[in-house]
């Protein structure tokens, strides 16, 4: 295995040219300008990141997801209350959100608190989806094991006609969070290795962010 994965390529040439303190002010603005430059790349599904949350008993845990929105609040996106990612959430707030764009050696690295949004927003998010997909969270019990005998596709045809009979029904168990970084570095991988990072730290209680050169 590791001659095989020795062999496998990595931050192949041409990679593009960064000046990371040419970024903008705020990472919510640098990031918005590197998703642009996923999108023009022909990157796919440049919006998926991985969440990484804790459980109980301390074990990290992650899992890919598409983010729902980015504003002066933070990076948004949508879990059920009773999943495992909704319940670690619930229990301990601080959570961590990584993108990788490989076509262009890009990642970003955010760490912060996730603030649940208001009802009304959670609400609006869960209307804003596709019926199968909204008839897919109401159907789903999330991580749970499937039994032998237990059929899913009733309980679809049931939450199918859920929303067919009520259209404006939201799932209780439907969650909007925004992470509000107070961390956030922006990588730039190079060919030679000599990888440029900028970090964003917020400053107190400023809402303005220190920003500084690390090394590769």
């Amino acid at each position: 295995m590791k001659d095989t994965l020795r062999q496998i390529p990595s931050l192949k040439a041409p990679l593009p040219e960064c000046d990371p303190l040419a970024l903008p002010d705020t990472p919510q603005d640098a990031f918005a300008l590197w998703l642009h430059d996923a999108l023009n790349a022909g990157i796919r599904e440049p919006h998926a990141m991985t969440l990484s949350t804790v459980d109980e008993n301390g074990w990290p845990d992650a899992r890919m997801l598409i983010l729902k929105n980015l504003d002066e609040r933070g990076w948004h996106f949508a879990v059920k209350a009773e999943s495992p990612k909704g319940r670690q959430i619930e229990n301990r707030s601080h959570v961590a959100l990584t993108f990788y764009w490989s076509a262009l050696g890009r990642q970003v690295r955010l760490r912060g608190p996730a603030i649940m949004l208001s009802d009304s927003e959670c609400a609006e998010d869960f209307l804003d989806r596709p019926v199968s997909s909204r008839a897919s969270a109401i159907a789903s019990r999330q991580s749970e094991i499937l039994e032998a005998g237990e059929g899913l596709e009733s309980r679809m045809a049931e939450a199918q006609a859920l929303i067919a009979a009520n259209p404006d029904y939201v799932s209780p168990g439907w969650r909007v969070y925004a992470v509000a970084p107070v961390v956030a570095e922006f990588w730039q991988g190079a060919s030679d290795r000599n990888h440029k990072r900028l970090r964003y730290v917020l400053s107190g209680d400023s809402a303005t962010w220190d920003r500084s050169l690390l090394w590769p």
